[in-house]
């Protein structure tokens, strides 16, 4: 299509077609009580959404109405998303003509996370190019190394809510300041740049929700259009004078595009660590919940690693993806979507017994789904458990008697569960024994 349109008249287009159209049809639905749309539109659900999950489940296992179709099942979840037939990407437009005028007013300066040529929303073997490519420099061994690193940013910052009041707010001074300082580090910024990059992170992900509202989309999208402008100029540095980290090792490579480098980079930002925040604070909360099994842990740390496989099995950080068929498939035919819920698929009691109970000791809880599966399975995933295991394993460390004090408050995206606020009461011990050493002399 052969169409320039204005930049606000791309951003209305670009809103209403993959935001505000669908928005409005899930919506009303929802109101009609159709439980696909209930699942994605009920504020209720929003709060609490596995018990809709089970009830999506109980009607079989994918569940369609006049739009989307939906799974909670785990076989399912894990055949689709290992399904060559099933690709990733936005939802298509209700009819092809619009899907034409979706892609001419599509902004190369605002692609977002969700959006090609991120990996998260192409396929191969496109995606196979660029995941391999990206995997030469995030290799285990490359993040098995910042294992130590990890531990002395979390060191600092305990430190710094050590010496402040008594009460501080986990996600604000810790869950968040931890991974993207880390990410930071990765992809070669400065720390002090780590605040902005926590702004535009939280804004940038409000992307992926679906139905969100115009005010949240231009939220969104001049987060994602700073973050572009940002990469541009950080990506030119870099090929001028690389450094030791991830990203100049992509630049080094010279087979990426500028396009795929910030898009690569821009979903490290994302993915890299605003996940890792969501559980992070899931982590902690549920702990905190759960005495008896912190208490275990505290005993015999042994059991860190187990412990995170149960929260992101129990408690998961992105809860549902889409996956649009490109031919009949056993479970939806040509051109339908499929809402993905991994939320869903680890409370399946076919797979995991008892399965809305919170158990670090659980046999099978690394059967979760909640990095995906398949040529889209996180990239990620090793440096997320690395750096929450650490976190947590530090945090409870310093403050055995770590306890809530006040009112979580949860994020308000439908695709990432976490928490926005988590306040806490150190109970006042926390200082290293160095600082010890250093005070008492």
């Amino acid at each position: 299509m052969n169409w320039n349109p204005s930049r606000p008249a791309r951003s209305a287009l670009v809103w209403g077609i993959r935001y505000g159209l669908p928005g409005a049809a899930i919506r009303y639905a929802a109101r009609r009580g159709d439980p696909v749309a209930k699942v994605i539109a009920d504020p209720e659900v929003l709060a609490d959404p596995f018990a809709a999950y089970d009830r999506l489940r109980a009607r079989g296992p994918v569940v369609a109405n006049r739009m989307v179709s939906a799974t909670a099942s785990h076989a399912v979840v894990n055949s689709v998303l290992r399904d060559e037939h099933f690709l990733a990407g936005p939802t298509p437009a209700p009819t092809n003509w619009l899907s034409r005028v979706a892609a001419a007013a599509v902004d190369p300066a605002a692609l977002g996370p969700g959006e090609p040529p991120s990996l998260l929303a192409i396929h191969p073997p496109q995606h196979t190019r660029l995941r391999g490519l990206v995997s030469r420099a995030f290799t285990p061994r490359a993040v098995a190394a910042y294992s130590e690193r990890i531990r002395e940013i979390a060191d600092e910052l305990l430190d710094d809510i050590a010496r402040g009041p008594a009460t501080f707010d986990l996600i604000d001074t810790y869950a968040a300041l931890l991974p993207v300082t880390v990410i930071a580090e990765i992809i070669g910024v400065p720390v002090t740049n780590r605040a902005q990059f926590l702004d535009w992170g939280a804004k940038a992900a409000m992307s992926l929700d679906p139905g969100m509202t115009w005010r949240e989309y231009r939220v969104a999208d001049r987060a994602i259009r700073d973050i572009h402008t940002w990469l541009g100029t950080h990506i030119a540095d870099l090929r001028r004078d690389p450094g030791p980290d991830m990203l100049s090792r992509l630049v080094r490579l010279d087979e990426l595009t500028d396009v795929e480098l910030k898009s690569t980079a821009q979903l490290l930002l994302g993915a890299g660590f605003e996940t890792t925040v969501k559980l992070i604070g899931n982590a902690v909360a549920l702990l905190l919940r759960h005495p008896d099994q912190l208490g275990a842990l505290l005993a015999d740390a042994s059991g860190w690693d187990k412990a995170v496989e149960e929260v992101l099995r129990f408690d998961t950080p992105v809860q549902m993806t889409l996956r649009t068929a490109h031919t009949d498939t056993e479970h939806v035919p040509a051109g339908q979507s499929l809402i993905v819920l991994l939320g869903g698929a680890n409370r399946d009691p076919a797979v995991f017994d008892d399965p809305h109970r919170f158990d670090i000791t659980r046999a099978n809880a690394r059967e979760h789904l909640a990095f995906s599966a398949g040529v889209h399975y996180c990239l990620g995933a090793q440096l997320a458990r690395m750096e929450t295991v650490i976190a947590l394993r530090a945090l409870f460390e310093r403050f055995p008697n770590l306890a809530a004090a006040g009112t979580p408050v949860r994020g308000g995206t439908r695709v990432l569960r976490g928490y926005r606020h988590l306040p806490l009461r150190t109970g006042k011990v926390g200082l290293r024994a160095v600082e010890q050493d250093q005070l008492a002399g």
